[in-house]
This record gives C-alpha cells, structure tokens and sequence, in this order.
C-alpha cells in the first residue's frame, strides 16, 4: 500500500531531497545512453557556493546557494535556467565552524502546491510563496529551539506529512519538530536525542505511518501525528555522523548505513498488538555509505562504500547482508534510479549512465562535466536532468533521439 502523503508528492515532478518518495527513484522513460561527444546540454549557469539539490516542477527549478555572507533560496525557469526569483538573508558563518569542504547551505527545498521550505546552514527555516519568493513565515531554529549547531551547519531536509513539514531539530525537548504549513505553528516537539545530519524519511509499517529520524547514535522510528517513541535501535558512529538517508523496502527492511566505523544493518520491521517489532537481520563493516546515497533495486542496495580513500560502487544483498561485488570504475558518487537505469554522478564530476544487477555494472555511456566538489545527487523531471557542483547548475536532456 503507498502511503497518502506519497501520492501526493508523486503528483510533482521531483518535490523534494531524494525525489517524490525519497528513494532517488522516479518514474521516468526514454532515458538513453548519449555518444562521445556527451548528452544533449540545454544550458548552464554559474552559481554560489552549496550543496543542495535541486527541487523541480511545474517548469521550475528550486535550490539555495550562498554568496558573500548571505544564503539564497532560487527559483529558476527549468527551460533556460533564468533566475524567476530569489530571497536572500544575512547567513554569517559561526567562530566555530569548519568550512574547508564548502560552506553549505546543504538542505534540499521541498516544493508543495503553493510554498517552498528551505532551511540554512544557520537554521533559518522559512516558508516562501512558490510563485514570489515572499515569506509566508518563518523559523529560527537555533534561537527558537536550541537547535544544535554543527560544525558544517545545518544540513536537515524538511518533509512534507498532512498538513505539517516535519524536520530535526538537535534542541531540548526538540529533537524532532513538526510545524503546520499554513502558519509554522508548532504542531510537536518532542525528544532529546543525539544530533545527527540525515534527513528523515516516511515509511509505512504494517498500515502505520512512521518516521525514521538516523540520530546520532540510533535509528528510531516515531509516531508523524505527535512525535511519539514507536521504537529505537543503536546505531553508534565516531563524532556521531550518521549522513546518509535509510532505504525503505517493500518487505518491511529498513537499511541504515555510515562510514566512520559506523558499517550497515538492515533492520526487520513489524507490527505486533498495536507495537513495533525490531529485528536485526545482519550487520556489517565491508558497506560503509558516507555522505552519499543507497538505492534499493530487487533485493540489493547499491552505492559508494568509504569515507577516506577509495568509495568503490558496491552491491550489498539487503536480506543477508553479503556483498556482491565492488567496482571501482567511479570516485565517490551519488545515485539516481529511472526507466531500468543507473544515473551516476562522481564527486570528481563525471556523470555516466548504467545498469546494474547481483552481476555487476554495465556502463553505457560516460563524460566528464563538472569540476568543484560534484556532492551533490541530480534531479530528473522526464528525460531532463539537473545538476550541480559547489559553483555551477546544470541541465541535460538524456532521451533518445536527441
């Protein structure tokens, strides 16, 4: 059963971080390997410094960067890339702060039907009109709520639930947090557990909608309606990195993984008398995604394994945790899943189109595009792909026939 708040996201083209169900899969056709001279380039454009994603629809293309002290939040026209409008506030980095690896912002804008969330490195949480980029309302996260302050910044991606957008927080009480779109009002605050960077996910369990916050030393589950404890399980890592966002599968298996010494698990969820039932199936050490993203396709999850050195491609069978193969024909690289294919970006900015199975990759077609720090993930709305490194946006047309 897909849960209601996915079908209406799915209705969008690419709403939010991670596509319409945050899996970085989407519904797309027509995708097709491009020649040497590389895919179809419909235009480019220089941009600030970050690391979020771009959001898409209805023609329109939403992401934040930041220039001089201040942060941005865009909307740009997806045909030509032309600025439609932009919001910028004052953003100055914090003395504690360490932003050799660029300075952020880092959180994905979520799109609905008539405003755009974006949150900051500084936890500036704001509500702006869709078709303006006025501010309907607004949060500070940190003065607000004790949000705690990461050396890197805030990085969380809000989501969408009923009438609420739920997101961490970090603070007292605050951990987790949902606010009314309508009006912020706090709908709940709930918890003190450890911080982490991961952005949550929705999930169904058993016909019970539950969030899935990766915390700084757990994984747990709460009740979306009022933040409620619905279970918890450990899930340690050094300096309390868990990044990466957990995958969802259709047979209840949850997998969480981080680099850090942190390995993987895949977690059995069921529903028991009205309670949720944690079982672990495996854990390991040999998958370690760091920053990057896992996609569940049949019965493995495949992604980049490592923090420091090599990040081979890895293929991991989420049922018994043993791996299928690495390969090493890509740096460190973000994933996307669409009509039987494998988009691949790699941080040194090369973009390639594949397939994948327990067998092995096949890559189709390959180039190099991008060129500052290629973090990343893209973004497809049908056969248009949008991209971007620390300086520069990017859109492609990868359909055949070109």
């Amino acid at each position: 059963m897909v849960p209601a708040f996915v079908v209406l996201l799915a209705a969008l083209e690419w709403p939010q971080f991670g596509g319409p169900q945050r899996n970085f899969q989407v519904d797309a056709k027509g995708l097709a390997a491009w020649p040497a001279s590389g895919p179809k380039k419909l235009w480019s454009r220089e941009l600030g410094e970050g690391y979020s994603a771009i959001a898409v629809d209805g023609g329109v293309l939403y992401t934040m960067y930041r220039q001089g002290s201040q942060e941005v939040a865009l909307a740009a026209d997806a045909a030509t890339g032309k600025t439609l409008w932009e919001y910028r506030y004052d953003a100055a980095f914090l003395p504690t702060m360490k932003m050799e690896n660029g300075p952020g912002p880092h959180a994905t804008p979520l799109v609905t039907p008539t405003l755009v969330f974006t949150t900051g490195i500084l936890g500036k949480f704001l509500a702006l009109d869709k078709k303006t980029g006025k501010v309907v309302w607004s949060h500070d996260l940190f003065q607000e709520y004790g949000g705690h302050v990461s050396d890197r910044g805030y990085s969380c991606s809000p989501l969408a639930y009923r009438d609420t957008i739920l997101l961490k927080v970090g603070g007292p009480g605050a951990a987790v947090m949902a606010c009314r779109q309508k009006d912020g009002s706090v709908a709940w605050k709930q918890h003190d557990f450890a911080p982490s960077p991961a952005s949550p996910v929705l999930i169904q369990v058993g016909g019970q909608d539950q969030l899935v916050v990766f915390l700084g030393d757990q994984v747990a589950g709460l009740d979306p309606r009022n933040g409620g404890l619905l279970w918890s399980n450990p899930h340690r890592t050094d300096w309390g990195l868990n990044i990466s966002t957990p995958v969802w599968g259709p047979d209840n298996l949850l997998f969480i993984s981080s680099a850090y010494s942190g390995g993987s698990r895949a977690l059995l969820l069921s529903l028991s008398a009205g309670k949720t039932i944690v079982r672990q199936q495996w854990f390991t050490n040999r998958m370690r995604l760091h920053h990057g993203n896992g996609i569940r396709i049949g019965d493995h999850i495949y992604g980049s394994s490592g923090d420091f050195g090599p990040a081979p491609l890895t293929a991991i069978d989420v049922k018994t945790g043993k791996i299928a193969w690495q390969d090493r024909t890509f740096s460190k690289a973000t994933l996307l899943f669409a009509d039987g294919k494998l988009i691949v970006l790699d941080e040194d900015g090369n973009l390639a189109l594949a397939t994948v199975s327990p067998q092995g990759l096949r890559v189709l077609a390959k180039t190099a595009l991008l060129h500052r720090n290629a973090w990343t993930a893209p973004s497809l709305a049908g056969t248009r792909l949008y991209l971007r490194d620390r300086r520069t946006l990017l859109a492609l047309d990868l359909a055949a026939g070109r």
